[in-house]
């Protein structure tokens, strides 16, 4: 689900006839048999066609036996903001716009989402024909714990902007879903080291769906000993979440919350923050405080 600022007030959309809408198309990560039928059918039929690459949209088209009617612009990271009110426009007048990035879904990771949020701001029926994911694959077959997770893309290039991102995820407990260029994968995986430790569990997919498919999965640092020999094709990096923090006893608690009332916090005070700070009940220990004070005064 993709969550929008609460601030925005999306239109009603209502389906008619001469209703123009906006489709994401999901294109193969690798392999051409994994194009849907629906897939196929919105490329013949569609009006418009923006491709983030429009030599590579045509080479799919061609591999995938299709005949292409429609006008195909570009349509990426570059020129979005100011292919946004053309796109837009044709939408409104009737047209059918299939949007297609060079592999998976458009819009993550890849150019879509600034057209999505303006498209509904305009009150544009807009709709996905969903398939391939290199995210969702690569955490499928990581081995890693699947309930939760959280996709973070790509990182900065920079090592300190790498490590500041890295860092804020340390007691991130979700699994972490990363892409990387093949040249820094290395170098990422050893800033992870740097931010988790070497012994975290994490799984490096490349070429998922292709002939030579591989999802290697061991620690960072045997990770990072692997990569260093050079890897090639497109990479996922899944990172397994920060272990729960083990529950703190009422024992260890009390001289904190001993510590901040003698620092002049009331003692309700020093208990709800505490309590806070450590994931447990107020009224818990409050009442453990209470009996460490009866046991003192005996």
């Amino acid at each position: 689900m993709c969550a929008f600022p609460t601030s925005r007030r999306l239109k009603n959309v209502q389906n008619s006839e001469n209703e123009g809408v906006i489709v994401l198309g999901a294109t193969p990560i690798g392999n051409l048999s994994d194009a849907s039928p629906r897939l196929k059918e919105i490329m013949v039929s569609a009006d418009i066609i923006a491709a983030e690459d429009t030599r590579n949209f045509h080479h799919l088209a061609n591999a995938l036996g299709l005949k292409i009617n429609a006008r195909v612009m570009s349509l990426h990271e570059h020129n979005e903001a100011h292919k946004l009110s053309e796109v837009l426009e044709l939408a409104k007048t009737g047209s059918t716009i299939l949007v297609v990035s060079d592999a998976g879904m458009p819009a993550v990771s890849d150019p879509g989402y600034p057209l999505v949020a303006a498209a509904l701001d305009e009150g544009i029926r807009v709709t996905a024909v969903p398939g391939p994911s290199a995210v969702l694959t690569a955490l499928a077959l990581s081995g890693l714990p699947t309930g939760r997770f959280t996709f973070e893309g790509f990182l900065p290039r920079k090592a300190g902007e790498r490590r500041k991102r890295l860092d804020a995820l340390l007691h991130e407990e979700r699994t972490m879903v990363f892409f990387e260029a093949p040249h820094r994968v290395a170098d990422f995986l050893e800033a992870a080291i740097e931010a988790f430790g070497g012994d975290r569990q994490a799984a490096v997919a490349r070429e998922l769906t292709k002939k030579f498919e591989e999802v290697r999965r061991d620690s960072l640092s045997e990770l990072h000993r692997w990569a260093l020999e050079g890897l090639r094709g497109e990479i996922v990096v899944v990172v397994s979440g920060a272990p729960e923090p083990e529950a703190a006893s009422m024992e260890d608690l009390l001289p904190k919350v001993a510590e901040l009332v003698d620092g002049g916090t009331r003692m309700k005070q020093a208990v709800a923050d505490v309590a806070e700070q450590h994931g447990v009940k107020k009224r818990d220990l409050y009442e453990a405080v209470l009996a460490e004070r009866k046991e003192s005064e005996i």
